[in-house]
């Protein structure tokens, strides 16, 4: 989070915990309605077995590669917007 390598303040070690908490929820969030969208048919109405089984793996697979996508994008843009557009200035005033 610095840019002078040193080490992370509290407030700093707060936001870290505070947006892989957001990212890791609201991903979870993403993938199970997208499990639920894609296979949710599956379990309401009687299907044929090969249909049923279809749509779980397929829900299964696009929840998690949700979950991954999610997460990364999260944490990758809290990353960026951490770090300063001109090293060294404080504050727009400065």
């Amino acid at each position: 989070m610095t840019g002078h390598g040193g080490r992370r303040t509290q407030a700093e070690r707060d936001a870290i915990t505070v947006e892989t908490g957001y990212a890791l929820l609201s991903a979870a969030f993403a993938a199970a309605l997208v499990l639920g969208a894609v296979a949710g048919p599956a379990w309401l109405f009687e299907l044929p077995d090969a249909v049923e089984v279809s749509l779980f793996r397929a829900g299964l697979v696009l929840a998690t590669a949700l979950f991954a996508v999610r997460t990364v994008a999260v944490l990758v843009r809290f990353r960026r917007a951490a770090q300063p557009s001109q090293p060294g200035r404080t504050s727009p005033d400065s």
